[in-house]
């Protein structure tokens, strides 16, 4: 189920799932850990004597995001109950804290005692093992723990008839009746129970005030609502390396009151992303509004320490045993250079830094790493026939040293590359000059950007080219030009490389890669991949070179989804969550990704509005597949659309951005 809300800070981030309800909890980095692990965090409301989780079919819901910052705006209405909600929530920009808001409205002409039920099902730390749950009775609120990993849990009524304001001479803010009202710890997971949200379907919790190993908890707040009246609820949750800061953040929002927190963050997350926004007023509102939410929700994917995230979307496991919660320097490298596009500096500079921080010795960038900087899983093995190989993608080296001289292009931020030149760009310079084929001169065997088949691919070659050309940028730039001249030579013997083993004249497109069989023998993937696109996005011919023209529009003719549902695959014959096997139709799933590579390519060829037109039906496309929050899927199913694998991708909303940032370009170009 996609992650439809993603709120974060780079240390905290919360995803709730269509129905509303917090499905991935990670702290202290983005994507690790998840203690929540998918389970449902459920949220309820008891009226009219009956429980309705806000995954019950009675609800009627619309998730977005509020105009213009980082705080979910949901709307929820039950006919039954007669009830409605305004909710809204946030992850605070400088404390580890979520804070949410409920405005619920009876719809009846007669009072309702209204009890609203947050259920918490941590798994800390990864494992609902050695767990602990109690009530804190000085606070009045619940707390889970596991060694360091503390999270308190806490509510607030607003009173009718006081104005909320903060005092500091006053431990609590004037207008707030602070503390949960009842609370259940108990067991789950074991012994067939279920756990505490079983204890509130009738109405009633516990009280049991502690329980330890896999537990979760409930805790409830009761609301007396008038007839067409409506009142407020906040609740909050504290993350924090022990019991003493959980203590100081809750005493924050007591003292402050929680209205504050929402208030600060919204306008923190506003300046944020209007302080470089280009001028959008001529482009549709969709489309304008929906280049905005994706910076926001790229925000929300990047660790304050460097790491981009793919996906935080645990639901994955199910299919994969293994999540995306991983920085992919590849994803990473491109997902930088559009917020360098954009606009923004500061989160670029992290993910050089956490680069220099990681690369080996021998200048080259491994499979994947976790947040926090470790390396992470692989399925890419040290050990072939007999040979040890390098289990790596070589474009991903590449496209960091790519990507950094982008920044520096157009940011010429010299003290911050100065220590980046001997310990990270001269190292992966080296390493892609001398990672070569001596017979065909292309880069040596990886692995490719797909992550399924060893060989020589164009993509590849393409970003190896624009590694080693940035690399001759900064060595010209260090007056260093013999190194300087090596580099540029490399890559232009790959170019030539490229157009000698790669290109196929007979076909009109370079192929997709070549792979060694036994011996000296090469086979040819002639089949058209939307990869080609390297050829031209890392710069080694322009875009509208007459061989990538032909490619370009081989992809558009052979990948295209000749559904309703429309949209560019990845290659002909795509498998990975393969829906149909008549390939002519549906080549493969239709990715954002792939797609806006042919909108990004076909804005900054055009030579007139009409021209121009083909690329904002690409972007209109991307708005009409996205969710109605603007969270967009990896891929979609190609028959009804639905998102298909993680949700958010955050290449998918780069990939979004970079394309609308070129659309602005040609228009500007053209007008």
């Amino acid at each position: 189920m996609p992650r439809d809300i993603p709120l974060g800070n780079g240390s905290l981030l919360v995803a709730s799932d269509r129905n509303y309800q917090i499905r991935d909890l990670y702290w202290p980095h983005v994507g690790q850990e998840n203690h929540a692990l998918g389970h449902a965090f459920r949220t309820g409301i008891w009226a009219k004597g009956q429980l309705r989780w806000f995954d019950d079919p009675g609800w009627q819901r619309e998730l977005k995001y509020k105009p213009d910052t980082l705080a979910s705006d949901v709307k929820l209405k039950h006919p039954e109950l007669g009830l409605e909600i305004n909710a809204s929530d946030v992850v605070d920009f400088h404390e580890d804290l979520l804070v949410r808001r409920f405005d619920i409205t009876n719809l009846s002409s007669e009072t309702q005692e209204v009890r609203l039920f947050f259920h918490h099902d941590f798994h800390i730390g990864g494992s609902e093992n050695g767990d602990t749950a109690y009530y804190e009775p000085q606070r009045r609120s619940v707390i889970h723990y596991k060694g360091a990993h503390w999270f308190l849990v806490n509510g607030a009524l607003l009173l009718e008839d006081e104005q909320p304001a903060w005092n500091p001479t006053q431990d609590t803010a004037a207008g707030y009746q602070v503390g949960v009202h009842s609370w259940s710890c108990g067991l789950k997971e074991v012994r067939d129970l279920q756990g505490t949200w079983r204890d509130a379907e009738n109405g009633q919790l516990s009280g049991n005030a502690i329980a330890n190993g896999p537990v979760d908890s409930t805790i409830s707040f009761t609301l007396h609502i008038p007839g067409n009246k409506s009142r407020s609820l906040y609740v909050w949750l504290a993350a924090a390396s022990n019991f003493e800061q959980v203590a100081t953040i809750n005493r924050l929002v007591r003292q402050r009151g929680p209205q504050a927190f929402l208030d600060r963050a919204s306008a923190f997350w506003n300046l944020w992303l209007t302080r470089q926004l280009p001028s959008l007023q001529k482009l549709p509102k969709s489309i304008s509004e929906l280049y905005k939410t994706s910076l926001l929700v790229m925000r929300t994917q990047v660790d304050n320490q460097g790491a981009i995230i793919a996906a935080n979307d645990s639901d994955i496991v199910s299919y994969i045993n293994d999540t995306y919660s991983y920085m992919w320097p590849r994803d990473g490298a491109l997902v930088a250079n559009t917020l360098n596009q954009a606009g923004y500096l500061d989160l670029p500079r992290e993910f050089f830094k956490l680069c220099a921080r990681v690369i080996t010795s021998q200048g080259y960038m491994l499979h994947k790493y976790n947040p926090d900087g470790t390396l992470a899983s692989s399925w890419h093995p040290w050990y072939r026939d007999g040979d040890k190989e390098l289990p790596i993608q070589e474009d991903e080296t590449a496209l960091v040293l790519w990507a950094l001289g982008r920044h520096f292009q157009r940011h010429g931020d010299v003290y911050f590359i100065k220590p980046l030149y001997r310990s990270m760009i001269c190292p992966i310079a080296d390493f892609l000059a001398d990672y070569r084929d001596e017979q065909s001169g292309l880069p040596l065997a990886s692995y490719g950007l797909w992550e399924e088949k060893r060989g020589i691919l164009s993509w590849t070659a393409g970003a190896v080219w624009g590694g080693l050309t940035a690399a001759a940028d900064f060595a010209e730039n260090f007056g260093e030009h013999k190194r300087a001249d090596r580099y540029r030579q490399v890559a232009a013997e790959i170019k030539l490389a490229v157009e000698k083993h790669l290109w196929q004249p007979d076909l009109g497109h370079f192929a997709k890669m070549l792979s060694q069989t036994d011996g000296d023998v090469w086979l040819t993937d002639r089949s058209v991949d939307a990869s080609l696109c390297g050829l031209w996005q890392f710069g080694m011919y322009t875009v509208d070179d007459t061989k990538i023209v032909s490619s370009m529009n081989a992809i558009r003719e052979k990948l295209w989804v000749k559904t309703e549902v429309g949209g560019i695959a990845r290659y002909e014959n795509d498998g990975y969550h393969q829906v149909s096997s008549d390939i002519k139709i549906i080549p493969g799933n239709p990715w954002f990704v792939t797609t806006m590579w042919v909108a990004e390519w076909l804005a900054k060829t055009a030579r007139s509005q009409p021209e121009l037109e083909a690329a904002l039906e690409l972007l209109n496309w991307a708005t009409k597949h996205s969710l109605p929050s603007g969270i967009m899927a990896e891929q979609l199913h190609p028959i009804s659309g639905e998102p298909l694998s993680v949700s958010p991708l955050t290449w998918s909303h780069a990939s979004y951005v970079a394309s609308v940032l070129a659309y602005l370009e040609a228009r500007n170009r053209l007008t």
